[in-house]
């Protein structure tokens, strides 16, 4: 398997321009780190590569970003940089044999006095043991290591193995450095590309953000004789647009979703029906965003307006019964409702609280008064003895104590001035003024 990369287990040394023959994105591939575009922030002088290479000292890194951004070329430009040995493997081919002959090979070449990077793409590939395998060769210097992943680091990459590098974001190429690529293929080609400006700015929105998919669509317009120019139609037509990365199980699934939930919570529906729309054009099972949806609207609406949940099942019912696309629209209606809801997490503030203290205080007898005395044994024991009937009572209301008698009232539910629940404040309140006035009716009377 190491054969595969027997060619690229070379010392650093000024790429080669590539033939004419190979695709546009190899010939378009940078030779230097100041060609890089769209990674300034990193390869700039005040960036983090720049650093390292103006020292001329690496530290052992993960590169994390979307496709298409640059992370392969970083890590060859960047054994070119210091003059060191370059060696690339990939977590999709390369097994634990691979990975010894790469640490041996580098051992030797270390005692030769030259210094090898090593760069592992989809490094989160490689499962927990063959990334702890890593660690030592990592730590006494037999290699440089430079990872590249997608995924997220925190959730793919060991703590261990995590703490000996450092985190590079690469960002999602913007319109600047995509418009920066499609110049760079047109002077290499000599010519335009044949489409109007609009379809350009088409052509460019559809790569969203992928460098190495642009310039494939950018080599298809230049392979294939086009007589007039091409209009956005025209080239939708033609070529395929890039499919938004989003896979169910990983990082852009939560993501978006933590995006939904939040801009649901921060009242701004415009956004949020974005966000549903995100995950639902990416394939989101619809019955997941309804859960998500649904607890929602008990999270941070609540008693605010109760309607909020019943707009969710309503919605999910409407999805059971009619399918996709035509179910969607009440997906869409929920969402809607929830984001422009009067808003309280006091519900679920309140939760958290009884909880907690049901935790604390364990097997606490509820007061004598309020159990059921199905015996006559339970009876004479004084199960129910003194229970007053609150509908018998004045405005149905006993002001009875209904705590533990080891236990102090508690007061875990506390209703926000918003929506239906300021009238349920108003109600407490009442409530325990009419309770706090019998206590001591009672206590007078005693």
């Amino acid at each position: 398997m190491a054969d595969l990369f027997a060619d690229q287990d070379v010392p650093a040394r000024e790429p080669e321009a590539p033939p004419a023959t190979a695709p546009l994105a190899d010939r378009l591939r940078p030779r230097s780190l100041d060609e890089v575009v769209g990674q300034e922030h990193l390869t700039g002088p005040d960036g983090a590569i720049g650093r390292m290479v103006a020292a001329g000292r690496l530290a052992s890194m993960i590169l994390w970003g979307p496709p298409g951004t640059g992370k392969t070329t970083i890590a060859r430009l960047l054994a070119g940089a210091v003059g060191m040995r370059f060696v690339a493997i990939s977590a999709v081919f390369s097994g634990v044999a691979d990975l010894k002959k790469v640490f041996a090979e580098a051992a030797t070449a270390a005692r030769a006095g030259q210094q090898t990077l090593l760069f592992v793409d989809e490094i989160h590939r490689f499962n927990r043991a063959q990334q702890d395998g890593f660690l030592p060769y990592v730590e006494n210097g037999t290699v440089t290591l430079v990872g590249a992943t997608t995924e997220n680091p925190s959730f793919e990459i060991n703590a261990a193995l995590l703490s000996r590098c450092q985190v590079l974001i690469l960002r999602r190429l913007d319109h600047t450095a995509l418009e920066e690529l499609v110049g760079r293929a047109e002077s290499l080609e000599d010519r335009k590309l044949p489409v109007t400006s609009e379809a350009r700015e088409a052509l460019i929105a559809s790569a969203d953000g992928d460098g190495r998919f642009l310039l494939n669509q950018v080599e298809t317009l230049f392979s294939i004789a086009i007589e007039q120019l091409l209009g956005p139609t025209e080239l939708s037509d033609l070529l395929h647009r890039r499919v938004p990365v989003y896979d169910k199980d990983r990082e852009g699934h939560y993501n978006l979703i933590s995006a939904l939930h939040k801009t649901i919570r921060g009242s701004d529906p415009q956004a949020a029906l974005y966000y549903l729309a995100r995950m639902l054009v990416a394939g989101e099972e619809p019955l997941y965003v309804l859960r998500r949806l649904t607890r929602a609207a008990v999270e941070d609406i609540g008693m605010a307006d109760p309607n909020a949940l019943l707009q969710c099942l309503a919605a999910k019912e409407m999805y059971d019964f009619l399918g996709s696309p035509e179910g969607e629209i009440g997906i869409v209606q929920a969402c809607l409702y929830l984001a422009t809801a009067p808003k309280s997490n006091a519900a679920y503030m309140a939760q958290k609280k009884a909880w907690s203290s049901a935790k604390e205080t364990g097997s606490l007898m509820p007061p004598m008064q309020i159990l059921n005395a199905p015996t006559k044994l339970m009876k004479n024991v004084g199960y129910g003895k003194g229970y007053a009937y609150d509908h018998d009572a004045d405005e149905a209301f006993s002001g009875q104590d209904y705590w533990p008698e080891e236990m102090e009232p508690q007061a875990f539910y506390e209703p926000s001035d918003r929506g239906f629940e300021a009238r349920v404040k108003e109600r407490l309140e009442y409530w325990e003024q009419r309770r706090k006035e019998l206590q001591q009716r009672s206590e007078d009377a005693g």
